[in-house]
Order: C-alpha cells, then structure tokens, then sequence
C-alpha cells in the first residue's frame, strides 16, 4: 500500500473510531435507512437469493419491494412513530379510499396497494400491513412494539419460506467489505439467509467489530482494510458493499474496486448512495473523508476494467418499472449487480 493510502487509512479510521460505540450500532439501521424497508438492502438480499435458488422466491421477492417501497412512504411522514393521532388520521383515509389525509397527500400507490386483496405464497398470505403499522396497538401493547412486528413482517415470511429449500440448498462464500456493525448481515441473519452463507465481514473501525462480533457472534468479523484485503485472489463467491466507495478519494475508490474486484470469484452487489448520470465524478473533500457523487459510466467502466460487468438499478427507475411508483428518500441511489466475465 502506498504512503497516500496508508494516509487515508488513518484519517478514515481516526473518522470513524471518534463516534460512540452505541451510535455506531445504530448508524444505518433506522428510518429510511432500516434495512428491513431500504430498497439496497432488499436488493442485496435478492441478489444473493437468486443466486442461491434462481426464481423460485420471485412472488415473494416483487412483494417485499412493495412492501419496501410502501414502508418508506410511511416512515417518512413526519410524527407519524410518535402521533397516533397522526396515524389513525391516515389509516382513516386509506379505508375510505381517499387521497387526502387532513391535507397529506396520498399517493395512489398506497391507496391500490392497501385496497388490493392479500397476496398468497403456498400456506402464507400477505397481511395489510399498512393497517398493522397505523393501527391503535391492541391491550397493553406499546405502538413502538407494534410497528416493530409489522416492520419484521417479511422476516417472518423468508423464514417460513426458506425453511422449506434447506435440503436442497447450495452455500455462498460472500465478503463484506465496509461491513459496519454487522448493518447488513444482521438481517441476513434475522431472514434466515445466513444459514446458506460463509460470510466473512471487515470493518476498518474497531468499535464497529466488536459491536458486530458481540450482536451476530455466530458469524465472523475482523478488522481490515479495503485497500488491501486479507484474502487470496477470487477467494469468495460474492462480495457485498454499501456506502462505501463515495466516502474515498478517487484513487482510494479505484485501489479498492480493484481489491473487490480481485477477491470475488462470481460476483459483487454495490449499493451507492449518491451517484448520477454525469461525465466525471464530483469530488467532495471533507476533513478526514470524502463525499462524492459518482458517474454512473465512470464506475461502471472501473469495474469494467477487472473483468466485471454491470447491470445497474437507479433505485427510483427501477421501482417504477416494477410496481409503477418510485418515490424514494435518496434520488441519487443505484444499486451494481455485477459479474464476472
């Protein structure tokens, strides 16, 4: 590694290793960013399934992009967790079929969505789950628990359905990267894809580890740099990566697509939270990292460059060409699903 990296290495870890412990386990994991509702997160699950099973959870998968592309409708109105007030008044309008709320707006999406009859997987079945999330919690129930259940919905469903494909199920060495405190391998795990996984996952800061380690202590993580990944040449199937590429200097991005790129066998899911369909790469250099907005050709062409091809998901364009809306939080989000030529 040369003197420039090693540079960065430390201002990103001096970054990271700044944050409390307990937000770290936090950062990611909420909102809109939830991964049980973050459409990238989704996809990766997906992606990873496909690879396991082919086409055979594809009802299942359509479903949970709904779902996902619902629940962030809805977890982004403002007061909506604390206000039940807030949420009856919506719940109201969607049983009647109206598109305004007391001056909110509703898309028609939700409106068909919520109308539609439950959608049914062999024994399981859909629930309205936008009436669950609003609902007034039931008895002594606290709201926070019952949005939480309505949140772990589709964990239930992959649960049930994937307990049904382990004798015939194949295995997937995947790497992670950036892996945080294990953001996305948590729900890896609570959807029950760990199980057909040899997942290993680094992370530069300490505290993200040891936070990893301590909530999946089943699953291995380590301390580790993107730019020179401890790993042998194409020694996993799959590699997986969010948020990480726009935080690095443009030659930190390309020594690391080249280490990704060279220790995945089969292929990689990236999901990028700003990039756009410019000529060049816009560098945003903060204190002790970066925050840039990619080319989408440019990137793709430095995957290019190691052998890789890309089919890319603009999340907003993709959702509305599978469900016919894509309002989402992040108009900048794209999600590479790439293999290897």
């Amino acid at each position: 590694m040369n003197e420039s990296l090693k540079a960065e290495t430390e201002k990103l870890t001096r970054m990271w290793m700044r944050h409390d412990a307990d937000w770290l386990g936090e950062y990611l994991v909420s909102g809109v960013e939830d991964p049980r509702l973050n459409m990238q997160s989704i996809l990766t699950r997906h992606v990873l399934t496909r690879e396991l099973f082919g086409e055979m959870f594809s009802e299942l998968m359509r479903e949970e992009l709904r779902f996902g592309a619902v629940m962030n409708w809805l977890c982004s109105v403002p007061g909506i967790n604390d206000n039940p007030e807030e949420a009856a008044v919506i719940l109201d309008a969607l049983r009647r079929g109206s598109d305004n709320a007391e001056g909110l707006s509703i898309p028609r999406f939700l409106l068909q969505t919520f109308a539609a009859p439950p959608t049914t997987f062999e024994n399981s079945s859909v629930p309205n789950y936008m009436q669950d999330y609003l609902k007034a919690p039931e008895g002594e129930k606290e709201p926070s628990s019952q949005k939480e259940e309505s949140l772990d919905m589709f964990a239930r469903l992959w649960n049930r359905a994937l307990s049904k494909a382990i004798p015939r199920a194949p295995r997937l060495s995947v790497l992670e990267p950036a892996c945080g405190s294990a953001n996305e391998y948590r729900f890896l795990h609570r959807y029950g894809l760990a199980q057909f996984l040899e997942y290993r996952g680094f992370d530069l800061c300490e505290k993200n580890v040891a936070n990893a380690r301590a909530l999946e202590p089943g699953a291995e993580f380590k301390v580790g740099n993107v730019f020179e990944i401890d790993a042998g040449d194409r020694a996993y199937d799959w590699s997986i990566v969010h948020d990480l590429f726009e935080h690095l200097s443009l030659e930190g991005m390309h020594a690391a697509i080249g280490e990704v790129c060279r220790v995945s066998r089969e292929g990689i899911c990236v999901g990028f939270f700003q990039m756009d369909e410019i000529p060049e790469h816009r560098v945003r250099h903060l204190s002790e990292y970066f925050c840039n907005r990619l080319s989408r050709e440019q990137t793709a062409r430095a995957f290019a460059e190691h052998g890789f091809t890309t089919q890319t998901f603009h999340i907003e364009t993709f959702l509305r060409a599978e469900l016919g809306w894509g309002d989402t939080h992040n108009p900048f989000a794209h999600t590479f699903v790439l293999r290897r030529t």
